[in-house]
């Protein structure tokens, strides 16, 4: 697989999603990904972006100012 921005190889990985939502800051830690090994632009497959959408969902529900998710742990 190629990176979009620069063309470079990716390779697969764990990365930080960090999210806003208005006033709370959600952070989910270990998600997969593809990272590009020059400019490391980050890749998600469709499974992990739904995944961390339903993540999402149901940290809005119990919101604090911070959660930090472990995705390893609820995907």
């Amino acid at each position: 697989m190629k990176c979009m921005e620069c063309g470079a190889t990716v390779k697969k990985g764990v990365t930080t999603s960090v999210s806003e939502f208005g006033e709370c800051v959600v952070i989910v830690r270990n998600v997969p990904c593809y990272k590009c090994t020059e400019c490391n632009e980050i890749i998600y497959t469709a499974d992990v972006v739904k995944q961390l959408e339903e993540i999402m969902e149901t940290a809005k529900t119990m919101m604090q100012e911070i959660a930090v998710i472990d995705y390893s742990k609820v995907a």
